[in-house]
């Protein structure tokens, strides 16, 4: 790792004692990972372009999209090659935290990548079969549940099946054995949620940095002791290095978002909305705040629950009425708003603002107990 060669010279000159420091080495895994985004951006999208890679637009969608047809697709790979660059070069590759955290950003990277490539490249209408996506959810979130569950680490800690409950001082729940179904929960939902909410240009990245600068913060704090004390929330040394890793991810989606803001250059696809949604369930995992992430998530949460509450009702009403019908125009909840009347930008504009006063309010709520 370059950041502990270069502490290493700290005799030879004084200033590259800053390495030392989680703050200066995530600044640095941001910037590398925004520049390198901007870097290969365009080439990723060049070699999309001429592979014909590109999105199919749903026919039941708004008209308004249909103009959208071929732009490229598995721009994921924009994203997660900033992410593995910045982490690779300024995180301390031997703290499980971050070991943990690679695994769920890439397990589900690797998962929405085979789907997109069914999908755009061999042509197969529904891409990878949905119970084989959620098979490699539950599998992840039972290997990420289990490797907490069972490490002495937070063992000894008497941390290993416990999360915070935010606006409360020292309460915490213990799922004991529940708590693996519980992970298994948590990364599955999240990692849907987030591929759910990505149908508008730049609409997931926008808030999936904003989450990821809430959980940095949050991640910080979590691994500072004398922090953690103060807040009274739970000490998880080690856990600091997670706000490096954080910081990467922004790092890569803003310089994604560089392209993918409206009108956009290339989609993410679910190469990269489904490893997003992965990384953010796995880090309020790792970080006890599994309940909190309802909070920070809250837009994502909505998307959710506005295809859940469109579907079921629909169902419902069919088999009781004959015909079905519909609470909201269409779901996900940003398509409803676009029928609404509202500009694409619009929606994502001020979806963008909830997600930023919900991710203040999840920080207040350490203060506000």
């Amino acid at each position: 790792m370059l950041s502990d060669f270069l502490y290493q010279l700290k005799d030879v000159y004084f200033g590259f004692n800053l390495f030392r420091y989680i703050t200066f080495r995530a600044a640095l895994a941001a910037i590398t990972a925004l520049f390198f985004s901007w870097f290969i951006g365009p080439k990723i999208i060049r070699l999309l372009r001429n592979h014909q890679i590109g999105e199919e637009i749903r026919d039941d969608g708004p008209a308004t999209h249909l103009k959208k047809a071929g732009t490229p697709t598995m721009g994921g790979i924009i994203i997660l090659s900033g992410v593995a660059l910045g982490t690779l070069r300024w995180a301390k590759l031997d703290n499980y935290y971050i070991q943990l955290i690679f695994m769920a950003t890439f397990w589900m990277g690797l998962v929405g990548f085979l789907d997109d490539y069914l999908k755009v490249v061999k042509k197969m209408k529904r891409g990878l079969v949905g119970r084989y996506k959620l098979l490699g959810q539950i599998t992840l979130g039972l290997l990420i549940g289990a490797l907490i569950y069972y490490n002495p680490h937070f063992i000894i800690k008497g941390i290993n099946s416990n999360t915070s409950v935010p606006f409360f001082k020292n309460l915490e729940i213990d799922f004991g054995w529940f708590y693996i179904p519980v992970v298994v929960l948590v990364i599955t939902g999240t990692s849907n949620a987030v591929n759910l909410t990505d149908g508008l240009d730049g609409l997931a990245a926008g808030l999936m940095a904003i989450a990821m600068l809430a959980f940095a913060g949050i991640a910080y704090v979590s691994g500072h002791i004398k922090f953690s004390d103060y807040l009274n929330i739970i000490y998880l040394p080690g856990s600091g290095e997670l706000t490096v890793y954080c910081l990467a991810v922004v790092g890569a989606i803003m310089g994604f978002l560089w392209y993918n803001a409206y009108p956009a250059e290339v989609f993410m696809g679910d190469t990269g909305a489904l490893a997003l949604g992965s990384t953010l369930g796995a880090l309020a995992v790792l970080v006890k705040k599994e309940i909190l992430l309802v909070l920070i998530g809250g837009v994502f949460v909505a998307e959710a629950l506005s295809v859940i509450i469109q579907t079921s009702y629909f169902k419902y009403t069919r088999r009781k009425y004959g015909a079905g019908k519909r609470v909201f125009r269409m779901a996900p909840l940003h398509h409803h708003f676009e029928l609404l009347g509202w500009h694409e930008s619009k929606v994502v504009t001020r979806f963008w603002i909830i997600g930023i006063l919900l991710a203040l309010l999840s920080l207040a709520t350490f203060k506000v107990r």
